[in-house]
């Protein structure tokens, strides 16, 4: 296996286990309390007041009120989809802190993904360059690192035209 290949190969594994890092972590531990639902559902729910904290941070008595919503509904036997729908039905889409995947909302989702990719083949192609070119850098005329005898000629002159003399 040559070195590149070594390369691709733990990049990849790497983006394998992140994302399955990311999706297990995502997943609920079961049974949860109603707090803790409720807590859920406010935490994906923006303040109208403080618009920078989530219904579930605001200490703003409009969140309180919208947090004894939230639990109510869940008693009344609401899904979470079904308060965040009210919620957007009673202050629109800016009132949810994570933006639907839909429209021009889809760009906030898309760009890192697209950064990664790019990232990922800026990355392979200048290893790939480095490899094709031997690691060794090349003067301005691709002739390596050796002056020409003209260029040493022209550097011996103006160095010696910077001498003091003396």
């Amino acid at each position: 296996m040559s070195a590149r290949t070594h390369s691709v190969a733990m990049i990849v594994g790497a983006v394998v286990v992140v994302g399955l890092a990311a999706l297990f972590a995502s997943g609920g531990s079961g049974r949860e309390s109603l707090g803790d639902r409720a807590h859920e559902v406010a935490a994906g729910l923006r303040c109208p007041v403080c618009l920078n904290l989530s219904v579930a941070d605001s200490p703003s008595g409009l969140a309180r009120e919208m947090r004894s919503e939230i639990t109510t509904r869940l008693r009344a036997g609401e899904s979470p989809e079904q308060i965040r729908a009210f919620f957007v039905d009673r202050y629109g889409d800016w009132i949810l802190l994570e933006p639907p995947k839909r429209g021009l909302n889809l760009v906030p989702w898309a760009v890192p993904i697209v950064a990664l990719i790019a990232g990922v083949a800026i990355w392979v192609t200048v290893v790939r360059r480095r490899a094709g070119s031997g690691g060794e850098a090349e003067g301005p005329a691709g002739t390596g690192d050796h002056p020409t005898q003209a260029e040493r000629a022209r550097i011996d002159r103006e160095l010696a035209d910077l001498q003091e003399p003396g």
